[in-house]
């Protein structure tokens, strides 16, 4: 394996991008060509959205072929072209091998979410001290453990368990928030995602965890539910608003999660004339909120 690394103007990135991918390169990665100096610069997207821009003022464009022949020959055949017109050629270099199941293993370690409940990896071995543990992999859908918004959501479900109540995952992604529900002895729980791949990845993280999920579409949803969450972002939960106040049962909770610390108020103005919500936790810039319906 071998990669071309090209410098290019912002301007020229998406054009040398389709250039190299009808040259049939591997993959095409754009990084900041200034990354990790004070030319920095940050852009900032969110999934499903389109790129708030092609690429950075200095970008690096980084294409794998699978022999250096085929990396010099993608070069070649980009010089004289016009769009490549202020575009500078770094170099063709071979690309170290690496195990990579090995690799990506190792960024995933398990996770705390309280003294007691863990989310392990099914390389590892469980911590001495977890009592109760969900067991899972970083796959196709969102949801490992990892990030914040989905510890918060955790540490609400160990802290409040919904022992007996019909619990809704709206937003599943990999299930593990309906699969926590379920292991903190909810009566049934249900999940749905609009994305056909995270419902069958819940399915499936559910079976390998010895827990009963029922997964669909957001169509099956039948409420009322006594507890009803939703980790996605604030901008579809802001439209949901209507439809998740909906499905919760009167005296049932609402939490909600995906959402930045400046996005509360947005998000207490929507939900207003259903219920009364409140910021419960914190971590690095992310909220969680909730409410009693």
């Amino acid at each position: 394996m071998h990669e071309l690394r090209l410098l290019c103007p912002e301007d020229r990135v998406e054009s040398v991008s389709e250039a190299l991918d009808a040259l049939e390169a591997l993959s095409i990665s754009v990084e900041d060509a200034d990354a990790h100096t004070p030319s920095e610069q940050a852009l900032f997207g969110e999934p499903g959205m389109p790129p708030p821009r092609e690429g950075w003022q200095r970008s690096l464009v980084v294409a794998q072929f699978g022999t250096e022949e085929e990396a010099n020959e993608a070069a070649r055949l980009l010089a004289p072209q016009d769009f490549f017109q202020d575009c500078r050629l770094l170099g063709v270099q071979a690309v170290p091998e690496e195990d990579w199941v090995r690799l990506t293993q190792s960024q995933f370690a398990p996770v705390e979410i309280t003294p007691e409940f863990w989310i392990v990896p099914t390389w590892h071995e469980p911590p001495e001290q977890a009592t109760k543990m969900i067991r899972l992999d970083p796959g196709l859908a969102f949801g490992t453990g990892t990030h914040p918004t989905t510890r918060m959501c955790l540490r609400w479900i160990a802290s409040h368990a919904p022992i007996g109540q019909r619990v809704l995952d709206y937003g599943c992604g990999s299930g593990i928030l309906a699969i926590a529900a379920a292991k903190y002895e909810a009566a049934e729980v249900h999940a749905v995602d609009i994305d056909e791949a995270a419902v069958k990845s819940t399915r499936d993280n559910a079976l390998h965890n010895d827990v009963v999920v029922r997964s669909g579409l957001p169509e099956t949803v039948d409420g009322p539910y006594g507890l009803v969450l939703a980790n996605i972002l604030a901008t579809p939960l802001k439209v949901l608003a209507p439809l998740l106040c909906a499905q919760v049962a009167a005296g049932g909770s609402l939490v909600l999660a995906g959402i930045l610390e400046r996005q509360a108020g947005e998000l207490r103005q929507a939900y207003a004339p259903w219920c009364e919500l409140q910021v419960s936790d914190s971590e690095d810039g992310w909220i969680l909120m909730t409410a009693v319906r």
